[in-house]
């Protein structure tokens, strides 16, 4: 079992941002009997796929979504592929558009480098 602290830490989080997923309902962490949080190794499995949703730009809305979704169980799987399919064509969208702008990145690059060699 982990702290608030030792998680965030483990993660590379604020402790602040674990509460506001705790407030959002994305994570619900085991309490002790003083009322203490405490998070488990599947809690932590689960928060690094929710970090990795963000870093990918799904909306906090949308993980609230899908948490519901997990929440209710295995009937709601089709509902779950299809809202993680749609994610999955967003990113390969974000994909394309760092390539273009990295290719446009390269040219800018290549003209000032051949300028500054002239």
């Amino acid at each position: 079992m982990y702290s608030i602290s030792e998680a965030s830490e483990a993660l590379g989080i604020t402790s602040h941002t674990l509460r506001y997923y705790e407030k959002e309902g994305i994570i619900t962490p085991d309490r002790s009997s003083s009322g203490i949080r405490r998070y488990t190794d599947s809690h932590l499995i689960w928060l690094k796929f929710v970090m990795k949703l963000r870093e990918t730009k799904m909306p906090i809305a949308t993980i609230k979504d899908y948490t519901g979704l997990v929440i209710e169980g295995n009937h709601t799987t089709k509902e779950r592929l299809i809202l993680l399919e749609e994610h999955q064509i967003n990113i390969q969208e974000q994909i394309e558009t760092l390539l273009s702008t990295n290719e446009m990145l390269n040219d800018k690059i290549g003209s000032y480098k051949k300028s500054l060699a002239e």
